[in-house]
């Protein structure tokens, strides 16, 4: 699918009566954690400040992370976790999980830190009733990498997912490593032995193999199926998903054993087929108590590409071998399965498999339920973060103008979260005006004559009319209509 070159950016929807009002935080690419009122109007940047993601706490701080490691030698590793208050001051760090001496650089420690984390007091790093992240004191889930050699998995090194708890102090409290439960996964024969023989290489960082690529942790937090029994859902037990294996799964706290699972296959029972194959997700949590939805799970399945297997014509080799050219949003009960609420192309009112894919993100991205029963989505790669409505109504759009200056040049967002105005003290509570969707239909424009250009000839009806503007300008349907130039 193409995409125009031009394109309107900031907020292009919002019925502020429709939508749940706060302030938005996301990564203005290459910039640093930009903060933005439901009119677009930039209220905050912390510059230089990165987003894997960047998370707000009440008082104005915000969590992000500063240092990337060298891409020679490392995936996607961030040196510090950082906490900075309203003005930039770091106010907490941790970057003592591994001292890293690569070739040509300054040894020093670094967290390895990344696409996830979440600070003691709430369970899924955006706002619930009653569920306050701390601001001192408390601990924090990091998910981080370590290279590790498994031969039960792989001959290769591999880039492996590793979640630590730390104090507020920077102690390493409690670990658990991924490749520690590897038959607990659910890898058949085939991908095994596609795994084996390539676990995702990473070669730009040394060859190492990305093999799970776990891109979001949370904890299950209160929740009705613990209150109920089902001790699968103990509150302290902790969510994942993993991009590259078609996985989610959770794991218990106490033992590290995983409890639930579903993945990587999605076609060994009635249940999962009718989920559905989730592929290349992102965001996986259980929405937590006090929101509409509440204890449900809640994933942005990107579609696009993921998991291992038996080749098809879409993967010779049998990595990433499931494929979808569209992107969803699903919450789903996690006991029975079944999907209680969606976004997708149809609801977005696209034609599958016609123009699916204008709902399309194959990477990054998330979603949050908010208190009044909206979503709000991230839709990553395009740059795009909308408010739907319980019945798929869109009161909020915000397109980023930030295309960055790396050499992906994308306006891209990797995720977005909205706080209620009372957590940033420091501002008003802003004005909130009102922006109808534009209708494309009723809009123009007239692109600017040169030397030489040729007069065009519009037909309407029987009439006809010359015309040879020499200025750019916009103009909507009904000031050419008053021009005579279109009935």
């Amino acid at each position: 699918m193409g995409y125009p070159s031009v394109y309107p950016t900031g907020v292009t929807i919002y019925n502020p009566e429709r939508c749940w009002n706060g302030y938005t935080i996301f990564q203005a690419k290459d910039i640093g954690a930009l903060l933005i009122g439901m009119n677009g109007q930039e209220v905050q940047l912390w510059k230089n400040l990165h987003g894997f993601p960047n998370k707000i706490l009440p008082g104005g701080y915000v969590i992000g992370s500063t240092g990337e490691r060298d891409s020679r030698y490392g995936f996607q590793d961030m040196a510090d976790l950082v906490q900075v208050d309203w003005d930039g001051n770091i106010v907490w760090k941790f970057n003592k999980h591994e001292y890293i001496e690569d070739p040509g650089q300054k040894p020093k420690w670094m967290a390895r830190q990344h696409h996830d984390y979440q600070r003691e007091g709430n369970p899924v790093g955006y706002y619930a009733p009653g569920m306050e992240p701390k601001i001192e004191g408390g601990n924090t889930l990091v998910l981080c990498h370590q290279n590790i050699k498994n031969d039960r998995i792989s001959d290769k090194i591999l880039l492996d997912d590793k979640i630590i708890e730390v104090n507020w102090k920077g102690d390493i409290i409690w670990t658990w490593n991924a490749s520690d439960h590897f038959d607990e996964f659910g890898f058949d024969e085939a991908a095994k032995n596609v795994l084996y023989r390539n676990p995702n290489l990473r070669k730009a960082s040394g060859g190492v193999g990305d093999w799970l690529h776990i891109n979001s942790i949370s904890l299950i937090g209160p929740n009705k199926w613990f209150d109920d029994g089902d001790k699968r859902f103990n509150p302290d037990n902790i969510i994942l998903d993993s991009r590259e294996a078609n996985i989610l799964a959770i794991i218990d706290k106490k033992t590290g054993k995983i409890v639930w699972k579903i993945g990587p296959r999605y076609d060994t029972s009635e249940e999962l087929i009718n989920l559905g194959w989730i592929i290349g997700q992102h965001n996986v949590h259980m929405i937590p108590k006090g929101l509409p939805g509440e204890g449900n799970i809640l994933v942005f399945d990107n579609g696009g590409w993921g998991g291992y297997g038996i080749p098809n014509p879409g993967s010779i080799s049998g990595n990433r071998n499931a494929l979808r050219d569209y992107s969803r949003v699903i919450e789903f009960d996690p006991v029975t399965l079944k999907i209680i609420w969606q976004y997708t192309p149809e609801e977005a009112g696209f034609i599958i498999p016609l123009d699916a894919a204008r709902f399309y993100s194959p990477f990054i991205s998330n979603a949050q339920r908010l208190p009044n029963g909206n979503t709000l989505i991230t839709e990553g790669s395009d740059g795009r973060i909308i408010e739907v409505t319980k019945d798929h109504e869109i009161v909020w759009e915000y397109i980023s103008p930030y295309d960055g200056k790396s050499s992906t040049k994308m306006n891209m967002v990797y995720r977005s979260y909205r706080v209620p105005y009372n957590w940033i003290p420091q501002l008003e509570k802003p004005e909130e005006k009102a922006i109808g969707k534009l209708d494309k239909n009723q809009f123009r424009v007239l692109g600017a004559a040169g030397p030489g250009r040729q007069k065009e000839t519009i037909v309407s009806g029987t009439e006809e009319y010359e015309e040879s503007d020499s200025n750019f300008c916009v103009i909507t349907y009904d000031e050419l209509k008053k021009e005579n130039k279109l009935d």
